[in-house]
């Protein structure tokens, strides 16, 4: 007996649950130390611009395929063509892979919110704390399993009910603390020349770097690549305009980035002395540098716990995505009821995010070519597979299925005014950058270049 397939109530559901699955560490993290390694403000402006052609092409395509076959990513390509059939399986692992090693990073976020909300932000100012937070073997993975509790109960309820509606009070919450903090962020001493170097583009430091970096951070950032549109689009009722729905997401995304940059560049600028390379790459920015940012201001521990709250909040609405995801192919593939595959997702995580959760611990002396097993994790969804994924899915719909098929399906709801662009991108443009991102990647990865 097949179930009807759940719905967004409207246009205001669907983005804000859309961006919602956009926005998340990738944003809040991942945006500022790239922007402060790549020269600032030309790396703004770079990712400004991809961000409206090569990001919007693609999410356009992405939530049109799911909206067009009503299914989610496991079955979406093969209903369009059977011959790339083999796509809904390469794109549904992508969520099955970072589900897991994201929600071991959303679990060290809580731990460090309960650190800051009880006062006790001067411990995680000492260089060793997150380190040896990590390494225990116990606590990490209780973090671990309340938040991925959290992400399984709100998707358990539902889209409507549930993600819908969650996404509704997170966004705009989250909008506002990113806001407030950037603004408070901005009037500590020597904050105004990280904003100069955060927002005036310099040329001079412009590279082909810069740009596959850029691109790199938009797959990360904007959710593409994962299924993650395809699911949401077969939610979307045709009569909403795609195309002002893609725009709003967007502007809901790199605002955010925008912000996150704006808020973290200058008070590390401040905490610095104007010093770029403390905006380390990875964890040190998050979890070892920021909370001595926070230490040093006044009434640090709150705006650390303010920030920390944003922080989740952002990674929750990732994460639910993921999981949403993951529990809309398997349902679609076996025909189980909700309530069962959220239950069976949720144990199916916990076994997988174990080696993340214990790979700086118990298990730190086991890697994956020279990698723990988080990086390894990341390192195969984001820099491998991700790729792929994009670039056969502009393969089908530039030449398969032809772009025609997409427009018309974006037109249902009105019309789509960036059709030549579209064309364009799909077809001539994306691929030649989706290869780039791919080799450079990969070459990235195993240490022959650095980001």
């Amino acid at each position: 007996m097949s179930q009807q397939r759940s719905s967004f109530s409207g246009k205001l559901g669907f983005v804000l649950a859309t961006a919602g699955s956009a926005v998340g560490l990738g944003n809040i993290w991942r945006f500022p130390y790239l922007a402060a390694q790549h020269g600032g403000g030309i790396f703004l402006l770079v990712y400004i611009v991809l961000a409206l052609t090569f990001g919007f092409t693609l999410m356009c395509a992405e939530i049109a395929i799911g909206r067009k076959t009503g299914v989610s990513a496991i079955g979406a390509y093969k209903k369009l063509d059977k011959r790339f059939g083999f796509m809904g399986i390469l794109s549904s692992i992508v969520p099955i892979i970072i589900l897991p090693y994201y929600s071991v990073i959303g679990g060290w976020i809580i731990k460090y919110l309960a650190v800051f909300a009880s006062g006790q932000a001067s411990l995680a100012t000492d260089d060793n704390f997150f380190n040896n937070f990590i390494a225990e073997p116990i606590e990490p993975l209780g973090w671990f399993l309340l938040f991925l509790a959290v992400t399984a109960i709100v998707v358990l309820l539902g889209v409507e009910k549930g993600i819908e509606k969650v996404s509704k009070v997170m966004m705009p919450v989250l909008v506002v603390l990113t806001v407030f903090i950037a603004v408070y962020a901005l009037f500590m001493p020597g904050a105004i020349d990280g904003l100069i170097y955060y927002v005036k583009p310099d040329f001079s430091k412009f590279s082909g770097t810069t740009v596959l970096a850029a691109m790199g951070q938009l797959f990360y950032s904007m959710s593409l690549a994962m299924g993650i549109m395809i699911t949401y689009g077969s939610y979307m009722k045709k009569d909403v305009n795609l195309e002002s729905s893609v725009k709003q997401i967007e502007l809901f995304d790199t605002g955010i980035a925008f912000f996150a940059g704006l808020m973290i560049i200058p008070a590390v600028f401040s905490f610095s002395g104007g010093d770029e390379s403390a905006l380390g790459k990875g964890p040190g920015l998050m979890f070892v540098t920021l909370p001595k940012v926070f230490d040093s201001m006044p009434a640090g521990s709150i705006i650390g716990a303010v920030f920390f709250i944003l922080v989740l909040f952002a990674a929750l609405t990732s994460s639910i995505s993921l999981m949403e995801t993951i529990v809309s192919i398997f349902m679609d593939k076996f025909k189980w009821n909700r309530k069962l595959t959220c239950i069976i997702v949720f144990v199916v995580c916990i076994a997988l995010g174990l080696p993340s959760c214990l790979g700086y611990g118990v298990l730190k002396e086991i890697t994956l070519f020279g990698m723990d097993f988080l990086t390894f994790f990341d390192f195969i969804s984001n820099s491998v597979i991700m790729p792929l994924v994009a670039l056969v899915t502009c393969i089908l719909v530039g030449y398969v299925i032809k772009p025609k098929a997409i427009i018309e399906e974006i037109e249902l709801g009105g019309k789509f005014k960036r059709k030549t662009l579209f064309t364009i991108m799909i077809k001539y443009v994306a691929p030649v950058f989706i290869v780039a991102i791919l080799v450079f990647s990969i070459l990235e990865g195993i240490g022959i270049v650095k980001v």
